[in-house]
């Protein structure tokens, strides 16, 4: 390894829907944090670990940074907000085709108060004229002295060479903290049930998709066949129905597009049983979150 190998953790953070997750899933080369147009979509942090010969880069992925609604949404913002005072380089993600927002200048003035390297990256450049930028860029300029601020477009993997080359020269020399091989932290099982939940986000409308948590209860390995069984917990009886759908159709659906990406990540053939329970207000039961995974340990 190069005796001026480079390495150190970088937070990315921002309000819901920037491209945060879409940009993690961009540098580590494959889906570890699930996408959809719904606020709220990630939930914990996420690391991403991006390694070539001269430098290590973990990065984590934060919840978009929102007035929370239960405790659910209290300690999404807690873990984000927490994150920018314990790394060595703040990557602050907004979308271009925006106006700022009030949460946009708090997190700013977050940033600020923490003293830690800032990194600004203007995403989603491929919806916007690029005269619209210049104002942008020169209104968050008047808040903040950014260490630099990079134009990117996640989705289209516009930028991100230029982003990566900044971040590297805020950090320090130092070993590698993981296996140059591993791309996250994140165990394949959680990522399963991240990758249900997404479909869900896709397929489901209005505030149903917030009230889902999955649970995988088992996994079996078989010679060609991976087995997965899953319990879908939502809040309401009524979100229940329509979850199976007439016929079981939607839990049908859901399914089938899961199990397309799961078996993408295993390489391997997968079979899916999913269940769906009620479980009234667990979002606002510190049990019911923990149970569920949603902690800081």
């Amino acid at each position: 390894m190069d005796k001026n190998f480079k390495s150190g953790f970088v937070a990315i953070i921002g309000m819901p829907n920037v491209g945060k997750s879409t940009l993690l899933n961009q540098i580590a080369g494959q889906k570890i944090a699930i996408i959809s147009d719904k606020p709220q979509t990630t939930r914990n942090k996420i690391l991403a670990i991006y390694t070539t010969d001269t430098e290590q880069i973990i990065f984590t992925d934060t919840p978009g940074i929102h007035n929370p609604h239960n405790k659910l949404g209290e300690f999404m913002v807690n873990t984000a907000n927490e994150t920018i005072g314990d790394t060595d380089v703040v990557l602050f993600v907004i979308d271009a085709t925006r106006k700022i927002h009030d949460t946009e200048r708090k997190i700013v003035e977050n940033i600020a108060k923490n003293g830690v390297p800032c990194i600004l990256a203007i995403n989603k450049i491929d919806a916007v004229e690029k005269e619209k930028l210049l104002p942008l860029i020169a209104d968050y300029a008047s808040m903040y002295d950014f260490d630099a601020v990079v134009p990117i477009s996640a989705k289209n993997n516009d930028g991100i060479k230029t982003l990566l080359e900044d971040i590297k020269e805020h950090l320090y020399e130092g070993p590698a903290f993981f296996d140059e091989d591993m791309v996250t932290d994140q165990p394949e099982r959680q990522i399963a049930a991240e990758i249900i939940r997404e479909k869900m986000l896709w397929l489901l409308d209005k505030e149903i998709p917030h009230g889902i948590a999955i649970e995988i209860s088992k996994v079996r390995e078989k010679d060609k066949i991976t087995e997965i069984y899953a319990t879908i917990y939502c809040e309401k009886a009524t979100h229940k129905g329509i979850i199976i759908g007439k016929g079981g159709q939607m839990l049908k659906r859901i399914g089938q597009m899961a199990r397309g990406d799961i078996e993408k990540m295993l390489d391997k053939q997968v079979y899916l049983e999913l269940w769906v329970k009620v479980k009234p207000d667990w979002r606002n039961s510190d049990f019911m979150i923990k149970n569920f995974g949603y902690t800081k340990d």
